[in-house]
């Protein structure tokens, strides 16, 4: 396959490199070349996959998203920036595979390699998921039965995909399956009983299945499931009822050691909160901010921070009962919108 990545090398040479570079990435049987430009007839470097291993998501560069990292034998790490979110997991599973090959013994099938394709730059994740939840003309949601259990307020991934399909915003379904999965990685989408799950976890060839016993619900449908006591299934709280209104990864500071790690986070509207949870994985949240009342403001620097790190990007949430969060987006445009949306949430929601 060939697509644009950016390829990180940590040691070259014996020195350390910390720039980043654009690279024509292309995955072999047995190893990944890169090449400086497309039409470049020799490749800049190889990298061998015997005795390697993958790593998926990375942190380890805060302000970058869709990372992965590549450990070969020699324990020498290769860092890959993916352009957007499936575009990566596509490459992450892809080269699993090829490792997975490598180690059995068996050959890589070129078949078996993922095709380029990219969702349209026009899809809107968050304006589809309102037109998928719309009472007349969106997914409907039902009450199904499996393995003895209930679900309630959920549809089956045939479902998903045969909507995609009718509301023309795919144009086959393999696409359908690129464009849900992407939507269940973002949260716009929530697995529903063990089939569904094993494959959000990466049990199968796609984290979403297109099969009438695959179920799904959306996070703020009201979602629960009889007849069986899990911690995965149960009523939800009344502060995830809210529509989701944005969500994205950003820098948190802890409040104890004052370390900032990047957390993923989720704004809700009707009830106003904003959740923030392990980017690498997990249902759960860690924490929550309620927002009525909260001031949100644009902060240029703080005490214990370079200020050139923070420049522009910094803003600071304080809530009703004056807890203070610090934050950090990517850009000056993305702080603004978090801003403008957190603000707005917070002057409507209860």
């Amino acid at each position: 396959i060939d697509l644009l990545n950016i390829i990180y090398d940590l040691f070259m040479q014996g020195s350390m490199f910390n720039t980043w570079k654009p690279m024509w990435v292309v995955l072999l049987e047995d190893g990944i070349e890169f090449y400086k430009r497309k039409a470049d007839n020799s490749p800049k470097g190889m990298i061998p996959l015997k005795g390697s291993s993958i790593h998926s998501p990375c942190q380890d560069f805060g302000k970058r998203m869709f990372v992965f990292k590549l450990t070969v034998a020699k324990q020498q790490d290769h860092f890959f920036q993916a352009a957007f979110l499936e575009e990566r997991d596509a490459w992450v599973r892809d080269i699993k595979k090829a490792i997975h090959h490598i180690d059995g013994g068996q050959r890589f099938a070129r078949k078996s390699t993922r095709k380029s394709i990219r969702l349209p730059e026009t899809i809107n994740l968050s304006a589809l998921y309102v037109s998928m939840k719309d009472p007349e003309t969106g997914i409907k949601e039902l009450k199904l039965e499996k393995d003895k259990r209930v679900f309630n307020h959920c549809f089956t991934g045939t479902c998903v995909i045969d909507w995609l399909v009718s509301s023309n915003s795919i144009r086959n379904r393999r696409e359908g399956l690129l464009l849900a999965s992407s939507l269940l990685s973002e949260g716009y989408l929530q697995p529903a009983g063990d089939t569904s799950k094993a494959a959000a976890e990466g049990l199968s060839d796609t984290p979403f299945l297109d099969l009438s016993d695959a179920y799904y619900y959306f996070p703020d449908s009201g979602f629960f499931c009889e007849g069986y006591s899990s911690d995965d299934d149960v009523v939800l709280k009344e502060e995830f009822r809210g529509t989701i209104v944005k969500q994205g990864c950003l820098l948190k500071q802890g409040h104890r050691r004052k370390n900032w790690k990047v957390r993923k986070f989720v704004l809700r509207d009707d009830p106003a909160y904003l959740h923030y949870y392990d980017p690498a994985g997990g249902e759960e949240p860690l924490g929550a901010i309620h927002l009525r009342g909260c001031v949100v403001t644009a902060v240029e620097d703080m005490p214990d921070t370079k200020k050139h790190d923070v420049d522009n990007i910094l803003f600071e949430i304080i809530t009703a009962n004056e807890i203070h969060y610090y934050l950090q987006a990517a850009s000056s445009t993305e702080r603004t919108e978090w801003i403008k949306a957190i603000q707005s949430v917070a002057r409507t929601g209860k």
